[in-house]
């Protein structure tokens, strides 16, 4: 019976280990309202001041506290020096102290002065929850070994309060029920509820908050703290009788002490005797069965039956958990030799994996849609290949808009050619609209990519499935990869298009018949001006008065910008021919650089 809660104390830290706590073990949870009197009931215990004092809130994370009965120091001496006794696991070689304490965020740092461990808490405290009244629910582990205490597993929580302070927030009254609840809702803990003996019982917070998850009392000792500060003529005898409110593991009267016996660091031992003394005065009949010490062989007791009652379906527990894990530990193989080959071989095997899904030669092939190197395939061939089919050559472009670029080429003269300029800034114009697809297309490629990674990781080799974190950071690798890539990706189709519009290559073999024909166009054009200009001004000389021009009437003035021009309108036969020239070029020549863009993919 004695080794039990060391045991349970041992597998509490084996649970830690691993990273979580996967069965509930047996403990005892102090609960109690703000300066209620836990600090003082839990130093008691141990007859060592440890826990950080002050006003407000002051315990502000759970402390997980492990006392641990060791043998004096002269007695492990003896076992160290073989006196005719052999050495175990608990003769501490090598500690030079009758009480010490570690924690398990600092395990080889050992606290011979408990001061420090009180500084350590607090400074444990301020790393995680700041230093203004703020709180976490992650625990502090403190294992305190001594020869003046019993073996017990006790978790001190912050007491419950009602109106923020400093930098809480405005629900901490709901966190910190929460928080107690988290402890206490576990079927295998023992609950403390300390309440001070100066108020209403009925008014607990503490006993309220035990009574949720114990209704019928059956993990539930009640502490009524403070029986010295009564007001006179008063006492706790109908209390810690259970005439009041009846607790079926029963309720102990202590004597806490005052915060003038804090300031003049009155000791523990001292504190214990007035305590008997004050019990013996007011309760004589309750003498026996009241006091720190009678609670500490009380709890000592409670736990070790409460871990008995709790053993075999632990034992169970732990039995069913060893398999599985051990079922798990079988599959993953022999234990790895060479961290190096073996990281090596598993990078291979998913660049490998990765490879062959594109290239369609995997294992697992879906059969339900298309992934892979097939989706990238269809969205180079069917969907961007329709994407460019759809674009129009002359889309957004009017013959208004032709007709305006071929004035602007030729300036103040006119043109008896189609000027080349045109064409070249009309036909940019028109090449700059493949770029939004093309991005498009690598966008989609991109994100087809990033779902081979993800249908690789669902498929993962048995190496793999060994080392999940290893698996994890391969994954995140090649993501960050590929979304590093993109922009580079991005930027090379933004150059293919730019350098398709850096030259017009009115020489490409494929761009000879548009050109022939439009300087067969041209050339014909220009003879059919030139006659009809040369009729024109015949018709004009012969029509042309002798006295010379006709001048406007005196006093009126001529604005020859008045005219506005039009939107749309009739285009001349000259215009018309035109336009059909800058067309049929613009396309054969945009269909060039479609076919070029798309054969780059």
């Amino acid at each position: 019976m004695e080794t039990l809660i060391p045991i349970i104390n041992r597998l509490q830290e084996v649970f830690l280990t691993v990273g979580a706590e996967i069965i509930q073990l047996p403990q005892i949870v102090v609960v109690g309202s703000q300066s209620s009197g836990k600090s003082s009931v839990l130093e008691s215990l141990v007859g060592k001041d440890f826990l950080p004092r002050g006003s407000g809130i002051v315990t502000r994370r759970p402390l997980v506290l492990q006392l641990v009965n060791v043998p004096p120091l002269a007695e492990r001496r003896l076992q160290e020096n073989g006196n005719g006794v052999k050495q175990n696991a608990n003769s501490y070689p090598g500690i030079k102290a009758d009480e010490w304490g570690t924690f398990l965020h600092s395990k080889n740092q050992i606290f011979t002065d408990f001061l420090e461990i009180r500084k350590e808490i607090e400074e444990e405290t301020e790393r995680s929850s700041g230093g203004n009244k703020g709180i976490s629910p992650e625990p502090i582990y403190l294992k305190i070994f001594s020869p003046h205490v019993l073996n017990l597993t006790l978790v001190d929580l912050p007491g419950i309060t009602k109106v923020p302070v400093g930098d809480q927030p405005e629900d901490i009254e709901a966190q910190v029920q929460e928080m107690i609840l988290s402890f206490i809702s576990n079927p295998n803990s023992l609950i403390l509820s300390v309440s001070p003996a100066n108020s209403d019982l009925a008014t607990s917070d503490a006993l309220k908050l035990a009574r949720e998850v114990d209704p019928d009392g059956r993990r539930t000792l009640l502490v009524v703290s403070k029986l010295d500060l009564m007001d006179a003529g008063t006492d706790a005898l109908e209390v810690l009788l259970g005439r009041v409110i009846p607790v079926r593991l029963g309720i102990v009267g202590v004597v806490n002490r005052s915060q003038h016996d804090i300031n003049t660091q009155k000791s523990i031992e001292d504190t214990a005797r007035d305590e008997q003394a004050f019990l013996q005065r007011h309760y004589p009949s309750l003498a026996s069965r009241c006091g720190s010490r009678y609670l500490a062989r009380t709890l000592s007791r409670l736990l070790m039956h409460h871990i008995r009652d709790c053993l075999p379906e632990l034992k169970r527990r732990v039995t069913v958990l060893s398999a599985q894990y051990q079922a798990r530990l079988s599959s993953y193989g022999q234990p790895v030799e060479d961290h190096s080959a073996t990281l090596l071989q598993i990078v291979t095997k998913f660049a490998s994996d990765y490879c062959n899904t594109i290239e369609g030669t995997a294992t697992h092939i879906q059969t339900s849609e298309l992934c892979g190197g097939a989706r990238i395939c269809y969205i180079f061939h069917e969907t961007f290949g329709r994407t460019l089919q759809s674009i129009d050559p002359l889309g957004g472009l009017t013959e208004l808009d032709i007709l305006t670029a071929i004035r602007n080429a030729t300036g103040p003269r006119p043109a008896l050619f189609v000027p080349e300029i045109s064409f070249e800034l009309l036909v940019k114009r028109q090449i700059k609209r493949l770029e939004e697809p093309s991005l498009r297309c690598v966008e989609l490629v991109h994100e087809e990519l990033q779902r081979i990674i993800q249908h690789c990781s669902s498929y993962s080799t048995q190496e793999l499935l060994r080392f999940p974190k290893l698996h994890d950071s391969i994954v995140e690798v090649v993501t960050s990869l590929l979304r590093k890539r993109l922009p580079i990706t991005n930027d090379m189709v933004h150059n293919l298009v730019q350098i398709e519009l850096a030259y017009i290559n009115t020489k490409h073999p494929d761009f000879t018949d548009a050109a022939q024909v439009s300087a067969s166009v041209n050339s014909q054009q220009g003879m059919q001006d030139g006659d009809k200009h040369w009729k024109n001004e015949k018709v004009a000389e012969e029509k042309a008065p002798v006295a010379g021009f006709s001048s406007p009437v005196k006093g009126q003035a001529i604005n020859l910008l008045d005219t506005a021009v039009p939107v749309s309108r009739k285009l001349s036969a000259r215009e018309q021919r035109d336009c059909e020239v800058i067309q049929r070029l613009i396309k054969c020549y945009f269909l060039i650089v479609r076919k070029s863009i798309q054969d780059r993919r």
